[in-house]
């Protein structure tokens, strides 16, 4: 006949693997936690996209930025086209995730949105 194990609780190696382990002979860790001296680097904010548009516009050309990562908040994309706006001396608005900026300005827009973090791929 097989030896069995107790499982009543008696036995403490069954209730707490570590219990058997040494402390001793271990060096001492930082006295204080390790925190990073710079705040991490803006390009956390993922990738968009440019993309040119003139269809159903009267003639006149925009440029409309799109494919924000998921945790961006909407809040966040219209506080970053009014700073876009103003970067690039246009108009502009924000549908349903994607900014419209207006005139056929490019590499301005590319130049703000890589400034705030972004990859910028597109146009």
């Amino acid at each position: 006949m097989k030896a069995r194990i107790d499982t009543s609780g008696q036995q403490s190696a069954l209730q707490s693997p570590f219990a058997s382990l040494q402390l001793d002979g271990l060096p001492e860790g930082p006295a204080e936690p390790l925190v990073p001296d710079k705040p991490a680097p803006p390009s956390r904010n993922g990738r968009i996209v440019l993309r040119r548009e003139k269809a159903q516009r009267g003639g006149k050309t925009v440029v409309i930025v799109y494919d924000f990562e998921p945790q961006i908040t909407t809040a966040h994309i219209e506080r970053l086209a009014r700073e876009a706006r103003q970067a690039c001396g246009c108009g502009g608005t924000v549908r349903e995730r994607e900014i419209e900026l207006q005139g056929d300005n490019p590499p301005k827009v590319r130049a703000f949105f890589e400034s705030a973090g972004f990859r910028v791929a597109g146009v």
